[in-house]
């Protein structure tokens, strides 16, 4: 698509706008497909201009569909923005056709193999985590008492960088009873872990806000994510923490679990705060037995498993006009790849897909799978709705500023992030995804942290996450590899940045290129040959969707 080193762009034969891959000044001359004109003002990179003339009221098209109408005239070459265009996307319906795929060729990794945690339901791990887990928000303080012990005493601590020059500048104002002129002295950041487990690759603590005071709805859907977490395979073991009293009750977690995988046979700790005479008591039992149930998922060591056992996630978040061009297509590339040799492709943000509704739904593989999408989309825009929102008010001012300045928009890019394999499957916020081969749509809101955290509890072993203005986020569980879209950013914020895209907008390389060196870097993080930036920086970030009111 952005091979040849251009500086503009149509995306598609049926566009009728052009993407800046650079600033053009006003003036600059562009011809393109026998039309020739003169820009008469400037057009920002990432930013859109009008191949034609539009009228009031007309559509604007990118990707080939419809993205916004005209609410003023554009001129010949006129910047398209927020003043002259408001958001519109196309109708969807019931399945049209049956879809026919033509997967990418996968001859050269067929045989190639990761080395993960195989379990005994027959998935495989890329990592091999214990969790600590509250029912409800009223056991946070214990989980954070469990976790400054537990990860000092076993190698698994961050360094303490800032600590150190926390202390630092005290010292120097007590000498001096001032900072003027102080500078923090250099420090390199150092990640090598005395580990006791060297087959445990963490001690995860996971808070949040929920399971009290909240709906029946709500408490349920926490259990259902929650034991998604249990039973992804990158987590060996569990400890639960609960008050006793709340509405996220052990039973209900247990029910889910058992709905995900029936013969789960996993160390799960229960701990439940009534039940013990004194916080000390719960605490040392739980530190007791969490530390036995790490003796056992240490003699866990990995094997080699087929790469049709990988389950990725794909998610992009602080995105700009370059993300539906550079990094999304890769990674849809790489989503490909996975799919056509068996494995699971989960993509979330389901407000995030207005205007390509209806492409996803003729690629669904059964009307069962395409109707359940349609539900979910139509209930979660009417829960929007209800409560005075849209999805046309999801852009960011972030977003906006570079270039994304409708919901369509915005949604026809990041719905490349998913590639071209079939629909398997459609699952609400807790469900699990289960079929490799494709593509399944989990239901989430196209907050970074929900959305990541949603398919972590899906069952996605790794997510791979674009961003085109730098988005510092991780998960607890799920290794996120941050990819950025722009050469830019990656320079800028190399220290979040793990593989950078910015090479197709320059015309280096191409998409293809791009997916099949995002498919080699998943491959050796799979097997533990390396950590990302995310995890390096201890970016473990948990946030669950509640969806109902509190009472």
């Amino acid at each position: 698509m952005a091979q040849q080193r251009r500086t503009f762009l149509q995306l598609h034969p049926r566009d009728n706008v052009l993407v800046a891959l650079q600033d053009l000044p006003a003036g600059t001359s562009v011809a393109f497909n026998g039309t020739q004109f003169t820009l008469n003002e400037t057009i920002p990179a990432k930013h859109k201009f009008a191949l034609y003339a539009l009228a009031p009221g007309e559509e604007v098209r990118m990707y080939g569909v419809l993205v916004g109408r005209a609410t003023k005239p554009i001129p010949q070459g006129g910047w398209i923005h927020t003043g002259n265009i408001q958001h519109a996307a196309e109708n969807f319906g019931k399945r049209q056709k049956e879809y026919t795929w033509q997967p990418p060729d996968v001859a050269r990794w067929q045989h190639r193999t990761f080395k993960g945690y195989w379990r005994s339901d027959g998935q495989v791990g890329v990592r091999n985590y214990w969790i600590v887990i509250p029912l409800v928000f009223c056991e946070n303080r214990d989980v954070l008492v469990l976790k400054d012990a537990f990860l000092k005493e076993l190698g698994y601590a961050q360094p303490d960088v800032y600590r150190l020059q926390l202390r630092d500048l005290i010292e120097f104002y007590k000498k001096n009873g001032h900072t003027e002129g102080y500078q923090f002295p250099c420090r390199q950041i150092h990640y090598e872990q005395n580990r006791l487990f060297k087959n445990v690759d963490g001690v995860k603590f996971l808070t949040h806000e929920s399971g009290c005071g909240g709906t029946r709805e709500d408490a349920n859907n926490l259990c259902a994510l929650l034991a998604g977490y249990c039973v992804n395979p990158n987590v060996g073991g569990i400890t639960v923490l609960s008050l006793g009293c709340q509405h996220s009750q052990f039973e209900i977690l247990q029910q889910k679990i058992y709905e995900r995988s029936p013969n789960f046979d996993k160390p799960l700790l229960f701990f439940e705060r009534q039940s013990w005479r004194s916080e000390y008591e719960m605490l040392s039992a739980a530190t007791l037995e969490t530390f036995r149930g790490l003796i056992q998922i240490n003699q866990c060591q990995r094997r080699e498993a087929p790469l049709s056992k990988l389950s990725i996630g794909v998610k992009c978040g602080g995105s700009d006009g370059f993300s539906g061009i550079s990094a999304n297509p890769a990674v849809g590339h790489c989503a490909d790849l996975v799919a056509a040799l068996g494995g699971r492709v989960l993509m979330a943000e389901f407000p995030e897909l207005c205007g390509v509704e209806q492409e996803l739904i003729d690629r669904a593989v059964s009307d069962e799978v395409a109707d359940r999408f349609i539900y979910l989309m139509r209930e979660y825009a009417r829960r929007a709705e209800a409560v005075g929102s849209g999805f046309d008010m999801n852009p960011s001012p972030g977003n906006i500023r570079d270039g994304l300045i409708t919901d369509a928009i915005k949604s026809a890019g990041a719905a490349k992030k998913g590639g071209t394999s079939p629909v398997v499957d459609a699952i609400g916020y807790g469900g699990y995804a289960f079929q490799g081969g494709g593509l399944s749509l989990v239901c989430t809101p196209g907050n970074d942290v929900e959305a990541t955290t949603g398919m972590a509890g899906a069952g996605a072993t790794i997510q791979l996450f674009t961003t085109g203005l730098g988005t510092a986020t991780g998960n607890p569980i799920s290794p996120m590899v941050k990819i950025s879209t722009n050469n830019q950013l990656a320079e800028r914020m190399s220290d979040i940045i793990d593989i950078n895209c910015g090479q197709i907008i320059t015309g280096e390389k191409t998409v293809e290129q791009m997916g099949e060196e995002i498919l080699e870097y998943v491959i050796g993080l799979a097997s533990g040959e390396y950590d990302t930036a995310a995890m390096r920086l201890g970016q473990d970030d948990f946030i669950f969707w509640k969806r109902g009111v509190s009472l």
